[in-house]
């Protein structure tokens, strides 16, 4: 099976994409820059630790703001934003809001309509990321994983957010925050670079801050997130019987939270819960869990109150 890159469903009814250049080329901008600007991030932390090395407050930073990034994502914009997997109150859901926002992948409407639009077309004509595309050809593997890790970004239409995110778009509060992304992207940088000055009282520690708190942060948050387009649609278990090619790849489990039991998610797309089985760790999970607790969430879905 070989998915064209043009969906044909998109000339039927309501298109999905906009047809505009000019937002084309900003969000291929937008792309390689989420991509590349982290990347040398990393390669230049990996020098000056030799030069300088790397103290517990780089790694503690780190560790920091990488769990509260990837909550941020897998909490916030795909269980609660894009598939409205619990209710909570307006100061939680501007906070994760915010920060999903922190780890560069864009603005929280266009990445629930994405990823909305992804399950509509999963793996299908119209999937903006499935690694499949290639299937068939020569090295189509290698090169599907490579689109649906992070090709894809660079040369994908531009989704419809009035298609498929109309309750957003709706939520003054929300697109309030969705217009500042770039301002939470800079305090995702920021806040880390300022405690290690803070901490070291000195340009070193800010520099190392800013690198290891910020910049590798976001390189490693994204590509544990983003192995979820790739890996999971290729490699793993599938105990459902899904329409794509969805799989649980238990050993990415914990570096994104719990997104790894993706054919769970695929199965009960509402669920806020991905991991099913006691042993299926799910860290986003389980903090859904303790926000219910103390009375933050409510309303939360789970598979025995309804597939879809």
């Amino acid at each position: 099976m070989s998915i064209p890159s043009d969906s044909p469903t998109q000339h039927q009814g309501p298109k999905i994409t906009i047809e505009n250049d000019y937002l084309k080329s900003l969000q291929q901008r937008y792309a390689f820059a989420t991509i590349l600007i982290p990347f040398f991030g990393l390669v230049i932390a990996i020098y000056t630790t030799f030069k300088f090395g790397i103290s517990p407050v780089e790694i503690g930073l780190f560790m920091v703001m990488y769990t509260l990034t990837m909550l941020g994502m897998t909490v916030g914009f795909h269980r609660h934003f894009a598939h409205c997997a619990f209710a909570s109150n307006t100061v939680l859901r501007v906070l994760l809001a915010i920060l999903g926002s922190m780890s560069a992948q864009g603005p929280v409407i266009q990445w629930a309509s994405l990823h909305r639009r992804h399950h509509k077309y999963s793996d299908r004509p119209g999937d903006p990321h499935s690694p499949l595309i290639y299937q068939g050809e020569k090295w189509g593997t290698l090169r599907g994983l490579w689109h649906a890790q992070v090709a894809w970004m660079l040369n994908s239409d531009v989704t419809n957010t009035a298609v498929f995110t109309k309750d957003l778009l709706r939520d003054p509060i929300i697109t309030k925050v969705n217009r500042l992304y770039l301002t939470w992207v800079v305090v995702g940088l920021a806040i880390p670079a300022i405690l290690d000055g803070l901490f070291t009282w000195s340009w070193t520690g800010i520099l190392q801050g800013f690198l290891w708190g910020g910049l590798v942060r976001i390189f490693c948050v994204n590509h544990a997130f983003w192995t979820i387009n790739s890996i999971a649609h290729y490699y793993g278990q599938r105990p459902f019987d899904t329409e794509e090619h969805s799989h649980n790849t238990f050993w990415l489990s914990l570096a994104n939270f719990g997104e790894a039991w993706h054919n769970n998610h695929h199965a009960f797309p509402h669920s806020a819960l991905f991991g099913l089985k006691w042993w299926q760790i799910d860290l986003g999970g389980w903090v859904i869990l303790a926000l219910k607790k103390v009375g933050l969430v409510w309303d939360i879905k789970t598979p025995t109150r309804g597939r879809r």
